[in-house]
């Protein structure tokens, strides 16, 4: 537990009702989004200003107290999880945006402002934030840039990295430096992104705006089967047509989202791919009917295309509430995260197949196709011990087998508790030596958020039902959405 005389000093920063230590405000902080176990921190502290956070990491760092920064806490793989010698330190009161430039296309931001508000601050000029995570009703901008969020729309737009213009971040020294990608030197904001709160706490963002399309138009490709979508997938990327958005749902979902929203979806299909074309109203149609016929020619069963914006919406819930709805099937899932090249997608889908009949297991696919970046949900009860210890070991699985297909471990969700021990899969101990010694240049001391990111066992690839190892995953198994 944290000394009382620290805490204390926490308490003239940020007043009485910016810390809370009560047994109930810790357990309300203990994990991230639906994690199996929990872990308390010792004080959660939320600043309303940079210059708050600076102090906090200044008296944090002389009495040797860790630090752990957090957004929302929608993050899936442990990285904003403390214990209970560590300070938690939450942004999300600092969420005011500073201010709207529409002449420049950027908009400056304060860490825990909600990405969704970024694009409401500026539809009214045409303008919109592109990065869309199936969390973005409720995650931060900060802890995207964290974790570099992507998203469907990212398979054009690109993911948060492509859309950062300029930052402000506290390091673990307590100093404030301000970025901006438009200044000559070392890519700093490049080693930020990502880098999941081990290097710095960013509190202000300055993020690059893009003119909202002029014309969209969202198609239903109706599968037989997986297969079947999978290949259709890379054909429309080998046409040289790249979509605004190409999601992949599985039968498992689509039928449980039925359930759920009434939205009128084809629960007899094998699978169905979400596709967005998006662009100026000039040759759309044009495009949109190419990617009909290069679907149809694939063994669609048939096309739909949404007529307005209502049944877009329709469309878009079956993708953005589908890990939601899984509660219907199951108390609990765990998500996985690794990306494979598309052209590996109909083996990789196979070999999840035998990995849950290996482990007596369902498992659900709905995932951002077009980048090759899957999602399977493993569907169990985490109050059933075995079954969680064959969850941990399928979902060690999944990761290698996208390693072994040429892809890596993760996508958008970051690497955080639940994957560092598998970093040994695309990192030789020279690359990773690398990166901890970029790390301790920033952060010498080691107080910002440590234990994450970076292998802390001696073998790079753990075998799952380990007990040490199986410990660390339970902290950090998400079962949230993507």
């Amino acid at each position: 537990m944290l000394d009382p005389g620290f805490l204390k000093q926490l308490l003239l920063i940020v007043t009485d009702d910016g810390l809370r230590t009560s047994d109930a405000q810790r357990h309300a902080y203990a994990s991230d989004a639906y994690t199996l176990e929990k872990a308390p921190p010792g004080a959660i502290v939320l600043p309303n200003s940079t210059e708050q956070v600076a102090a906090i990491v200044k008296l944090c760092l002389v009495h040797g107290v860790p630090i752990v920064p957090r957004g929302a806490g929608t993050g899936l793989a442990g990285g904003a999880m403390a214990r209970e010698n560590m300070v938690l330190l939450c942004l999300s009161r600092m969420n005011r945006i500073r201010k709207v430039d529409i002449p420049n296309r950027r908009v400056h931001a304060e860490a825990g402002v909600v990405n969704t508000t970024l694009t409401k601050a500026v539809a009214p000029h045409g303008f919109l934030y592109a990065p869309d995570p199936s969390s973005q009703g409720a995650s931060t901008v900060g802890g995207n840039l964290a974790n570099n969020a992507g998203g469907p729309h990212t398979l054009k737009y690109g993911v948060t990295a492509n859309h950062i213009l300029g930052a402000t971040i506290v390091l673990p020294s307590g100093d404030i430096v301000n970025l901006d990608a438009s200044q000559p030197g070392l890519d700093i904001l490049g080693i930020i992104c990502g880098s999941e709160g081990t290097i710095a706490i960013v509190t202000e963002v300055v993020v690059k705006i893009v003119r909202a399309p002029e014309a969209i138009r969202t198609l239903l490709a109706v599968c037989p089967s997986v297969a079947v979508a999978t290949k259709i997938i890379s054909s429309i990327i080998a046409a040289g047509i790249i979509p605004a958005a190409l999601e992949m749902i599985d039968q498992t979902i689509l039928r449980v989202v039925e359930e759920s929203y009434h939205l009128g979806l084809p629960t007899d299909a094998g699978a169905v791919l979400l596709i967005e074309m998006d662009g100026p109203e000039a040759g759309l149609d044009r495009l949109t009917a190419k990617v009909e016929q290069l679907c149809l020619d694939g063994g669609v069963v048939r096309v739909e295309v949404a007529s307005d914006a209502a049944t877009r919406a329709k469309l878009w819930t079956a993708r953005k509430k589908a890990v939601g709805a899984l509660g219907r099937l199951a108390p609990s899932h765990a998500t996985q995260d690794g990306v494979v090249p598309r052209t590996k997608l109909p083996e990789i889908l196979e070999k999840i197949e035998e990995i849950a009949a290996k482990y007596n297991l369902r498992i659900a696919n709905v995932f951002h196709a077009g980048d090759g970046n899957l999602h399977p949900v493993v569907l169990f009860d985490e109050r059933n011990k075995d079954e969680v210890k064959r969850v941990l070991a399928a979902g060690g699985d999944i990761l290698r087998a996208c390693v072994d297909a040429g892809g890596t471990l993760t996508g958008e969700h970051g690497i955080g508790l639940e994957k560092q021990e598998f970093m040994g899969l695309v990192f030789t101990p020279e690359d990773l030596d690398l990166q901890k010694r970029i790390r301790n240049v920033f952060n010498p001391s080691g107080l910002l958020n440590p234990g994450k990111l970076f292998p802390v066992h001696n073998t790079c690839c753990p075998h799952m039902d380990r007990p040490d190892n199986a410990e660390l995953q339970l902290l950090a198994r998400g079962k949230g959405s993507v």
